[in-house]
């Protein structure tokens, strides 16, 4: 199972072709629940979410794959997986609300703060960003966000995302040049959604 993951991450289009081969329909299966692990479990944030999907809709626009049942199950996968992470931060307020250390306490409530007003948008936009998308459902659940307001917010990232890097795979995977250049259009999938942090970052350095 270790290589298997390993090989998705690394060459992850050759290692979901390998799947279909040897798995058939249940491919389906194993690709929703890579997609659910990645928020759902919290220890996969290195998945490679973007650059699967991505994959998975060049495969799908080969003929491996359908993509209508692969963009529903995906979207489900991705929503399951925000709602799990979610479930865990509610466990743990209630456990932090037991503490008697202050500091935790100021924390959560400078946090609720924060995902009453904002809450919605960084659990959409934080599904376009690799490690964040794992970890913002977790701390809403742990900042008591409004179960609706996150399932809505968590709804339309999840489709947003799928739709996005699938459709981007299925319709211009046959492309000659996307398919010389994969290994290029794969790092700088990563790279794209990854910088936008460190710059982030650089620029509060800059400001002090």
């Amino acid at each position: 199972m270790g290589n298997r993951l390993s090989e998705i991450i690394l060459n992850t289009d050759d290692a979901i072709l390998a799947l279909v081969q040897e798995y058939g329909v249940i491919t389906y299966l194993i690709l929703f629940l890579i997609v659910y692990a990645e928020t759902g479990l919290l220890v996969f944030p290195f998945l490679p979410g973007d650059g699967l999907l991505f994959a998975i809709g060049v495969i799908s626009g080969l003929g491996y794959l359908e993509i209508g049942w692969i963009l529903l199950l995906l979207i489900i996968a991705a929503t399951l997986g925000n709602y799990t992470s979610f479930a865990f931060g509610r466990y743990g307020q209630r456990l932090f609300k037991e503490s008697k250390n202050e500091r935790v306490k100021v924390y959560l409530q400078h946090s609720q703060r924060f995902y009453d007003s904002h809450g919605g948008n960084a659990v959409i936009f934080a599904r376009f960003l690799p490690v964040l998308r794992t970890y913002v459902p977790l701390m809403a659940g742990l900042s008591n966000m409004h179960r609706q307001k996150f399932g809505i917010n968590s709804l339309v990232g999840a489709v947003a995302w799928v739709l996005l890097f699938t459709l981007l795979g299925y319709f211009l995977g046959s492309i000659p040049w996307v398919e010389e250049n994969y290994g290029f259009i794969f790092l700088s999938l990563i790279i794209i959604t990854i910088l936008p942090l460190p710059v982030r970052y650089l620029m509060k350095i800059v400001r002090h």
